[in-house]
């Protein structure tokens, strides 16, 4: 298979999310990527705490491995904002990805008061400036902000960013669900990083199964029954595009190694028939890191 060679491709933390960010940033060179995306802080008690703060083992182990890999850091995550003073979380959160030079920081909207979430937004984009980071607001089917026009509206007031993932993108049914595509392309100049998975178009009947599906059983890029060439021919050429696909059950009996080269696979896939989809002429966007 000929692999696209214009679009940076990264793993995000999420589809192996018990792997360490050193081990993680191998397992992504191994397969084939280009980046990775790193949780710097546990979103579940579940979750294993990676301390990536400046000074620590685990960032010295990590910075090791990009430099000998020459696998980066685009994203870091991620962070509920709902309404309380988090400011001492997020500034934490940048400097960890200062450290690790990446460029955005991935956030949901869970404050129902959508003047105090804008407030908020733009305050943490104001510190990103002296990080070199920039919040990038996703859309969360099963969050208040869960819609591409929603999430774009609040960006574009608090001078920040949205990122797009397809598994929310297909499960939103809320307001104006029949215009996401619409919402989508209007807004694709806020998208710096599409993250791609599959699944099938029936939806989860129930708010916990919808969260059930996000965290732990996606499908790989592919084999579902969403139109991710349609969304990755959407966004310019030259974006980079991140794999979100947690499956407990497939990397048990895959291993991480297996799981990654799998998903590598199923992204190049979408992304060649993404490409015949494309315009030519698409523009660049300039100052992609």
């Amino acid at each position: 298979m000929t692999r696209n060679v214009h679009r940076p491709i990264g793993l995000a933390q999420l589809s192996l999310l018990h792997t360490p960010p050193p081990a993680l940033v191998d397992v992504a060179a191994v397969a084939g990527f280009d980046f990775v995306g790193l949780r710097v802080r546990p979103v579940t008690p579940t979750e294993s705490p990676y301390d990536l703060q400046p000074g620590s083992r685990m960032l010295r182990e990590t910075l090791s491995r990009m430099k000998d890999t020459g696998v980066t850091v685009r994203d870091i995550e991620f962070l509920l904002l709902d309404g309380t003073d988090q400011r001492d979380t997020w500034l934490r959160m940048m400097e960890a990805g200062q450290a690790l030079e990446a460029s955005s920081i991935t956030v949901a909207g869970a404050d129902p008061d959508t003047a105090r979430l804008v407030g908020t937004l733009a305050r943490m984009t104001e510190d990103g400036r002296g990080f070199g980071i920039t919040p990038t607001l996703e859309a969360i089917s099963y969050q208040p902000v869960a819609s591409i026009a929603q999430a774009a509206d609040i960006a574009r007031q608090a001078g920040c960013r949205i990122v797009v993932d397809t598994l929310h993108f297909n499960r939103y049914n809320g307001p104006g669900a029949a215009r996401q595509w619409d919402a989508l392309r209007a807004n694709a100049d806020l998208v710096p990083l599409l993250q791609l998975c599959d699944g099938p178009l029936a939806r989860p009947g129930t708010r916990d199964g919808l969260v059930t599906e996000s965290r732990s059983e996606r499908g790989i890029p592919g084999e579902g029954e969403f139109d991710l060439a349609a969304a990755v021919a959407v966004i310019p050429a030259i974006l980079p595009v991140s794999v979100e696909v947690p499956s407990d059950r497939r990397v048990a009996e895959l291993g991480d190694a297996g799981w990654a080269r799998l998903l590598r696979a199923g992204v190049d896939a979408v992304l060649a028939r993404g490409c015949s989809l494309q315009p030519s002429g698409s523009p660049d966007t300039a100052g992609a890191k």
